[in-house]
């Protein structure tokens, strides 16, 4: 007897149908076609001991299980649970005509409970979108699935709730929960907060044009000065994230398998921040089966690399197409998956080894040419790519010690908000174009329109600094945000000139 049960395989951050056919006939032996990988064909002694552990048999025959498109390649545990109904039914143990109905994915255990399993909202997007009745999964990952309107999420514990539920013998309420309630819910709700920062008002700035631009910035000054605690806290001040977004941010952090035990939604911005042992695979993603990395991880959200020279050379190369391009291409022989990565890129680095390069008070004992080898650890056009440059200086005593409360970090974020509003307005007609950072080369020659003053100005430090062209870009970009702030329609001459000493890091200005 043939019976077929329906489940999905994650490819990128999308889920794609997968037929799980099923035959039981004369014969003997069991076979395991269609591209299954290890952990799949592994199934059969999972299936067979859940089996028999609830009192079921397993069939004496020749069994074929059949995972269709057969031609793609099929990877993870995740199969387990539509092998063994489907399995069932094949062998008229299982009799219920609602099988067709649902996607069913779920790990087994060898006594027939269920584990949870990845990529479990794609999957669910998916089955809504085919037109099936509900999604069968195991219990921890219902929640998650449930953020997906109609669409009916049957949560199990184990093998035999999913056949009672199925033959009817029990009725499972579908999981609903109420996804804008809980997103408005634990929106903006950070441990972090600007206010907790004494002193560094030059920093706070940088930081501010930052968020309301969305443009990358690193930060250098020596160890101590609050480099790492200010990075931290950019999140807090960017703009709340939309519904969409979160929705998107979910999807890839459910793919990679980062949502803790009993999440739903992803509903603050993502931080990330790997260690400087991290492999360009892992910051970018891929493998085997390729896995979105920590630049996707970080997508809609900052990705901090703190003490970027002590990162592998390879590792920081493979960032500058996504940090062009938003998204990152995994190319294999059989499949071609996108990753979405658009991220704040946060820097920090020491000055020199030692630390104390320019330190208005320590010595620095590098020797001659050492600052500028270090720096030069940082190739150029990955140091064009990151829009503002700031120097971090040490935070004097009155100040770490003043009682005078800072700014928080809520005020900060409604200015940035306004200043992307206007942002939205500009960028009204363009799908893939939201902030100013994200502007090509001829939308920045069309919306960044400079006075003579400024041009001579402009002239004037692109010489003195050794600037590229893709600098004067960064430039423009950077002076038009800060005339967003400003609640300005012109960039004028002092937005300009604020955003050239976010460029007096570039090599030729810093190391001398």
């Amino acid at each position: 007897m043939l019976a077929k049960t329906f489940g999905c395989s994650v490819f990128g951050v999308n889920a794609h149908l997968i037929t799980i056919e099923v035959s039981v006939d004369q014969g003997a032996k069991f076979f395991m076609v269609g591209l299954p990988d290890s952990a799949i064909k592994e199934s059969e002694q999972r299936v067979e001991s859940a089996l028999k552990f609830l009192g079921y048999r397993m069939p004496r025959q020749k069994i074929v299980v059949n995972l269709a498109p057969a031609d793609l390649r099929k990877e993870g545990s995740a199969y387990d649970l539509p092998i063994a109904l489907a399995l069932l039914k094949a062998s008229e143990q299982l009799n219920s005509e609602l099988l067709e109905k649902y996607i069913i994915m779920g790990e087994l255990s060898l006594d027939g409970m269920l584990r949870p399993i990845k990529g479990v909202l794609p999957i669910a997007i998916e089955a809504r979108r085919l037109g099936y009745k509900g999604f069968i999964l195991p219990e921890e990952n219902a929640k998650e699935a449930a953020i997906v309107n109609n669409l009916d999420v049957i949560s199990i514990q184990s093998l035999q709730e999913a056949i009672d539920f199925l033959e009817g013998v029990s009725h499972i309420e579908p999981l609903k929960v109420d996804t804008r309630e809980i997103f408005q819910h634990t929106q903006n709700t950070y441990d972090a907060d600007f206010s907790q920062v004494q002193g560094q008002e030059n920093m706070k700035r940088a930081m501010e044009v930052a968020a309301a631009g969305g443009h990358n910035i690193i930060m250098i000054g020596p160890p101590g000065a609050g480099k790492t605690m200010l990075a931290k806290r950019l999140s807090t001040i960017l703009p709340p994230l939309s519904l969409h977004e979160a929705l998107e941010t979910t999807k890839i952090h459910s793919v990679a398998g980062k949502l803790g035990k009993n999440d739903s939604l992803i509903s603050n911005r993502p931080f990330r921040s790997p260690h400087h042992t991290i492999s360009d695979v892992a910051l970018v993603g891929g493998g085997g089966n390729p896995q979105p990395g920590e630049i996707s991880l970080s997508h809609n959200g900052v990705l901090f690399l703190d003490e970027l020279p002590e990162f592998k050379r390879t590792v920081l190369e493979v960032m500058r197409q996504p940090l062009e391009e938003r998204k990152v291409t995994i190319s294999r022989a059989k499949l071609t998956v996108d990753y979405p990565a658009n991220f704040m890129l946060v820097a920090s680095m020491n000055p020199c080894p030692c630390g104390y390069y320019n330190h208005p008070e320590k010595e620095c004992v590098c020797g001659p040419g050492v600052v500028q080898k270090y720096l030069n650890k940082i190739s150029g056009p990955l140091l064009d790519r990151i829009d503002i440059h700031i120097e971090v200086t040490p935070v004097s005593f009155d100040k770490i010690s003043s009682s005078r409360k800072a700014e928080c970090s809520e005020e900060i974020r409604n200015r940035v908000i306004k200043a992307r509003e206007r942002q939205t307005l500009r960028f009204e007609n363009s799908d893939e174009i939201y902030s100013n950072a994200m502007m090509p080369s001829q939308m920045v020659k069309d919306i960044c329109i400079i006075n003579e003053p400024g041009k001579i100005l402009l002239k004037t430090a692109m010489e003195k600094l050794g600037l590229s062209a893709r600098a004067y870009d960064r430039i423009l970009k950077v002076s038009r945000t800060i005339a967003d702030l400003a609640d300005s329609n012109d960039i004028k001459i002092e937005h300009l000139a604020e955003a050239i000493q976010y460029r007096s890091l570039d090599r030729d200005a810093w190391a001398g």
